[in-house]
């Protein structure tokens, strides 16, 4: 009696774990966008605050192609985004025009929060994805360095004097690591 092959521990593993990393880089790349076009419209409002909410509308562009090149890899490899995204959108563009209304630093903060947290997570894909898929590894390389930039630049323009600086980058970075895993799954 022959029928279907028993199913191998771990068959569909690879799939599965390649699908959760481009659900929550997606999820990340579009709560980027939202969280940046949230401290740029408070900015946009505040008199002499033009050249960085300038800053922040560039540093949303750079997100703005992170988040399509997921989308497209979504759509490529038939994997769903997170349905989260809604939750996700709303939240990060609250966190964005809520840190702005802080102040200039406080905005900082949240970037290089953010940012802190990404850099430590794309690293740790790269890792994981150099053997099994260079290609993509390498992508994820190049968003990484885009990530660092922004962070580096958060840093330079005064994040760390952020009012509360431990207490709200504590924070930020650990919704942003309970985003992760949420976006992983759901």
């Amino acid at each position: 009696m022959s029928g279907p092959a028993p199913r191998r521990p771990g068959a569909g593993a690879a799939r599965a774990r390649l699908a959760e990393i481009l659900r929550v880089d997606q999820a990340g790349e579009l709560a980027a966008v939202h969280i940046y076009r949230g401290q740029a419209a408070v900015m946009r409002a505040s008199p002499g605050r033009e050249r960085l909410a300038e800053q922040l509308q560039e540093m949303e562009g750079h997100e703005q192609v992170h988040l399509t090149r997921f989308d497209q890899l979504l759509t490529e490899r038939g994997v769903r985004p997170t349905l989260m995204s809604p939750v996700w959108r709303a939240a990060a563009f609250a966190l964005g025009a809520g840190t702005a209304l802080l102040g200039d630093k406080a905005a900082h903060a949240c970037t290089e929060a953010v940012e802190t947290v990404i850099e430590k997570h794309y690293a740790a894909q790269i890792t994981e994805l150099a053997d099994r898929d260079p290609d993509l590894a390498a992508e994820l390389s190049k968003f990484r360095d885009d990530e660092l930039a922004h962070r580096d630049l958060a840093v330079e323009e005064g994040a760390h004097d952020a009012v509360a600086y431990p207490l709200l980058t504590a924070v930020i970075q650990a919704g942003c690591r309970a985003a992760i895993k949420i976006s992983e799954k759901i």
